[in-house]
């Protein structure tokens, strides 16, 4: 260990991270796409005999991309409507839709939440406990408590008067999907928000109020200037989580495919074909990790913008 000095020392205590995720996660992401590039076993539309596969070339993406289906006689054409390769750009908008607004009033309630928790008050300690109780509940058990709540004869029915078909309706399943999804992740926002107030110093604050500046002042010109990082941060990890969204919608909606996100279809043709499928966890793979990109480069280069006017602020 003592010949060992600078960058080579520091490698030796890297390398068995880097190994475990290379076997976690390079040799599936590599096998994956391997496997989407071979045809699936099964029986020959033309021939009728039972064939082992082989290479595929890009025909198993062109069928998700183009929504081709192979067609008995060796032609091509539009799939029906209820094809899967069809509902593929279908799931897109689904999981874009459930991201873009669960996100948004996540973020939202959650800030509200967070300046409520980072007051001084009597019984701030319980308050804090009981709003994480809906994100510690597994998410399973949250799924089946709300879908009991949206049946027909359900209590948000009895409650509102209604006789909405929240398990069924193209619009409403969405609409309790969403519901539902920012009740169980609101508190996990509302405690990453709560961890960046609790480093604003409190005598900024006090001077603000010398100065005469309005509790709104205080909120635009102090609260969130001050946040921003640690509210870059928590859009960035809900947003990730939010495009694998799949086990709300598959127990709530039991497969109703108004509500079918990209993860729900990957498991759905996997049942079908795991090469196909594994073509298709490549495109939710692709698109994943460009929504990612896209927002570390936004939202880090915001963060650290905001980190030197900070640092410019206190000299």
């Amino acid at each position: 260990m003592g010949l060992l000095q600078g960058p080579a020392r520091a490698w030796l205590f890297v390398a068995p991270v880097l190994v475990a995720l290379a076997v976690v996660i390079g040799y599936p992401v590599v096998r994956a796409v391997w496997m989407s590039f071979q045809k699936d076993s099964g029986l020959d539309p033309v021939t009728g005999m039972f064939v082992n596969g082989g290479s595929a070339g890009f025909s198993n993406y062109t069928h998700w991309l183009m929504q081709q289906c192979q067609m008995p006689s060796g032609g091509t054409e539009s799939c029906p409507t209820g094809n899967l390769g069809s509902q593929f750009w279908v799931a897109i908008i689904v999981t874009v839709l459930f991201t873009v607004i669960t996100v948004a009033l996540e973020t939202t309630i959650g800030l509200g939440m967070a300046t409520v928790m980072g007051k001084t008050f009597r019984g701030r300690a319980l308050l804090r406990a009981a709003v994480l109780v809906p994100w510690a509940i597994p998410t399973a058990v949250t799924a089946r408590l709300w879908e009991f709540m949206f049946q027909y004869d359900g209590v948000v029915n009895r409650v509102l008067g209604t006789h909405i078909l929240w398990q069924t309706d193209p619009w409403w399943s969405r609409f309790a999907v969403i519901i539902a999804d920012v009740w169980k992740t609101t508190p996990f926002m509302a405690l990453l928000i709560l961890a960046g107030l609790q480093v604003i110093p409190a005598d900024v604050y006090e001077a603000a109020r010398v100065d005469g500046a309005s509790t709104w002042q205080r909120f635009t010109q102090i609260t969130l200037p001050l946040l921003k990082p640690a509210l870059l941060v928590a859009i960035l990890f809900r947003t990730m989580d939010a495009l694998r969204l799949y086990d709300l919608p598959a127990i709530m909606t039991r497969g109703n495919p108004n509500t079918r996100t990209l993860s729900i279809l990957v498991v759905d043709q996997v049942r079908q074909g795991a090469n196909s499928a594994s073509a298709l966890s490549v495109l939710t793979f692709l698109l994943i990790f460009a929504v990612a990109f896209v927002l570390v480069k936004v939202l880090g280069a915001n963060a650290v913008a905001t980190q030197e006017e900070q640092r410019k602020a206190g000299r």
